[in-house]
């Protein structure tokens, strides 16, 4: 039986529906983009000084910058719930299905036919395998801090979409490193395994050990102080995520200046990704009986990716100038409005849903 705490903290988690500032992401993200390669194209040795504040293969500002993305977003979970699993276990059985064997898997037979074959001869031979390491990235750890706003705006049930990115994050700690490094391996790409450890324990480790820490002691001042925390610390992880950007794309920026289109073309699998897994998930949900509220979040989270993780690991791997970090970029650029197109689909079609 749900507790009312419980579900007062659930409850609170998506109480936000979109901010304006997170409703016009694609178009900070298109800003921070011409603002990053103009920079870098008229200051390029403050940059190059940037790009070599290092230690052991990890960009200190980006790393700093990471961190403020993602820590706020995991002080959101609560792992306690994780005992609410067992309400739906259908619907959790199928975002597991989705998020763990079919969402990587798909993206790296989309990105090795569309990067590797369709779309070859008019990419940057040298940089293939980079975008298609990206794509494997981005598709590899499933959202954890927007699909609380996409519940919120489809009527998902908060404690449904609480305990599902709990558990999600509770396989990402153990299952990113080996799935990506298999996907990476059967893609013919070389593993960094080092680098792809170290980052698991600087991306994801220390930082869910360091939010849950915070959340324990925020939340010793009770729930009213904890959310006007969050209301405030909420706003640095979107803006740690455009600062990031400025520093990419003034080192993208040549490249981007030269070949607009592989922006585009990067985008097509992405797009093909999120709508079959969206449309996947949410048809089995209708199959195995679950209700709208339920499918609903498990659709979303397996159409959605948490690309700060992305982001950050397609840098430590990769660099700040390879294809990696830019497809994790063309993830980022579109995900809001592709999402905001996901949620109006899923709403419109409850009577559909709901008939069966």
């Amino acid at each position: 039986m749900n507790t009312p705490n419980a579900a007062a903290a659930a409850n609170a988690a998506l109480k936000p529906a979109i901010s304006f500032f997170e409703r016009y992401l694609t178009i900070w993200v298109a800003l921070c983009i011409i603002a990053g390669i103009a920079l870098g194209q008229v200051f390029p040795g403050a940059f190059q000084s940037i790009g070599r504040m290092e230690y052991a293969q990890v960009n200190l500002p980006v790393g700093l910058l990471i961190w403020v993305m993602i820590v706020p977003m995991l002080v959101k979970v609560d792992f306690r719930s994780l005992h609410e699993v067992r309400q739906h276990i259908k619907g959790i059985g199928v975002t597991l299905v989705v998020n763990w064997l079919v969402k990587p898997f798909s993206m790296a037979l989309l990105g090795w036919l569309f990067i590797k074959h369709v779309f070859a001869p008019l990419l940057p031979a040298a940089q293939l395998d980079s975008y298609v390491a990206g794509l494997i990235l981005l598709a590899a750890a499933p959202c954890t801090a927007m699909v609380f706003v996409w519940s919120r705006l489809t009527g998902g049930d908060p404690l449904f979409t609480l305990s599902q990115v709990a558990l999600n994050d509770s396989i990402m700690v153990v299952a990113f490193a080996p799935l990506v490094g298999l996907l990476l391996g059967i893609s013919a790409i070389t593993v960094p395994w080092a680098t792809l450890l170290t980052s698991v324990v600087l991306y994801i480790v220390i930082p869910v050990m360091l939010a849950q820490l915070l959340r324990k002691l925020l939340l010793a001042n009770g729930q009213t102080a904890f959310d006007a925390i969050m209301a405030k610390i909420g706003p640095w992880s979107i803006t740690a995520l455009l600062a990031t950007l400025i520093l990419l794309f003034a080192f993208q920026g040549r490249a981007i200046i030269e070949q607009p289109l592989v922006i585009f073309l990067l985008a097509v699998p992405i797009l093909i990704q999120v709508f079959f897994n969206a449309a996947l998930a949410y048809g089995l949900n209708r199959a195995v009986g679950e209700k709208h509220n339920i499918a609903c979040p498990s659709a979303l989270i397996g159409a959605s990716n948490f690309f700060e993780l992305a982001v950050a690991t397609a840098i430590g791997l990769f660099g700040f100038h390879s294809g990696a970090a830019l497809a994790t970029v063309v993830g980022v650029l579109i995900e809001v409005p592709v999402m905001l197109l996901v949620v109006r689909i899923v709403n419109r079609s409850k009577d559909w849903y709901e008939c069966a």
